[in-house]
C-alpha cells in the first residue's frame, strides 16, 4: 500500500509522465521491499509553489506506507531527491519529503482496512 505523491511546479510533459511515475513506483518498491504491484504513484505537476521565496523548480513528496522502516527516511530521502534531480532537473535543496506510516486501520483498500 505505499503511496507517493510528488507536486511540483514544473509542467511535466504527457511523455515525461509514466516514465517518471513508473521510475518512482520501481523505486518505492525497492526501497520499502515491497511487491511493485502494491505501489501507486501520483503526479501533481504545474502547481502554483513558492520555496524560500522563488517560484524556481521545486517539488514535494508524500511518502506513505504501513511498517515505514523511520531510521531509513535519511537513505530514502538521499534516494528519491537523486531520483526527482536526475528525471526532472530539481536540485535536492528544492525538494521537501514527507514520511508517513499510517496506523493500519487508518488506511483502506478493497472494501476494508489493513487493520
Amino acid at each position: 500500500m505505499p503511496l507517493l505523491t510528488l507536486i511540483t511546479n514544473l509542467d511535466v510533459t504527457a511523455d515525461q509522465q509514466t516514465p517518471l511515475l513508473s521510475t518512482l513506483s520501481t523505486l518505492v518498491a525497492q526501497l520499502l521491499g515491497k511487491p511493485q504491484s502494491y505501489v501507486m504513484t501520483i503526479l501533481q505537476d504545474n502547481q502554483s509553489m513558492l520555496m524560500g521565496g522563488t517560484d524556481e523548480p521545486s517539488a514535494y513528496l508524500q511518502l506513505k506506507s504501513l511498517g515505514l522502516p523511520e531510521d531509513s527516511t535519511t537513505g530514502f530521502s538521499a534516494a528519491l531527491c537523486d531520483t526527482i534531480t536526475e528525471q526532472l532537473g530539481i536540485p535536492a535543496n528544492r525538494i521537501y519529503i514527507e514520511f508517513s506510516n499510517p496506523p493500519r486501520h487508518l488506511w483502506g483498500w478493497d472494501r476494508g482496512t489493513f487493520g
